[in-house]
């Protein structure tokens, strides 16, 4: 009667050690289940991220362009000279599929490396009137090629002094901030230049671009 009772807990304490092993087996299936799709999850909302932020700007501009031509010791010359208006359109982009960043899945902790530069386009559409030229001295491609050049060098200056670049940077924050609500909803960490980010805040003035 005794060893039956023996074999009886022996047995019980085999099934019990059994049944254990394979929940412990289970739970950690399940954590590494969980890893995997908090992973794919994240990857996912980078790739949605991942896309062209356009913003786009018109300016105007009106000069006035003047060439001499001289001969006989500067004492005969002759001038042209044209009004130009200008009307331009400008885009400033940044190309998010260009962002570069690391999954660190054993830390839950996402490290953006790197941020690309935004990209500026100029189109100027480019008007002549009062255009005063001579056989001696008339418009050619090289002076259309220096007003070309002259009306984005000036295009570029009012581009820096306007609110453009700055409007575009905020998208792209509110963009990349997505990442950001998305890995403190799930407990993870966003790291960019040696930085934890927690705010969108600090993310508008820890970016350097």
């Amino acid at each position: 009667m005794q060893n039956l009772v023996k074999r009886i807990i022996v047995l019980a304490v085999a099934v019990l050690v059994i049944v254990l092993a394979f929940k412990y087996c289970e739970f950690k299936k399940d954590d590494d289940s969980t890893i995997d799709y908090n992973t794919n999850l994240i990857q996912q909302q980078i790739l949605n991220v991942g896309k062209l932020v356009v913003t786009e700007g018109h300016f105007s501009e009106v000069i006035t362009y003047k060439n001499q031509q001289k001969y006989l010791m500067d004492m005969v010359s002759f001038e042209k000279k044209a009004l130009v208006v200008v009307n331009a359109n400008v885009t400033v982009a940044y190309d998010l599929h260009k962002v570069k960043y690391d999954i660190d899945e054993k830390n839950k902790t996402i490290t953006i490396l790197n941020i690309p530069k935004e990209e500026i386009t100029i189109n100027p559409d480019i008007q002549f009137y009062d255009v005063e030229q001579s056989k001696l001295n008339p418009f050619t491609g090289d002076d259309y090629n220096k007003i070309n050049k002259s009306v984005k060098a000036n295009l570029a200056k009012k581009i820096e002094k306007s609110t453009l670049k700055t409007n575009a940077q905020n998208r792209l924050i509110s963009e990349l901030s997505k990442i950001l609500i998305l890995t403190n909803s799930m407990g993870w960490k966003l790291q960019y230049n040696g930085k934890t980010i927690q705010s969108e805040k600090e993310f508008s003035e820890d970016l350097k671009l």
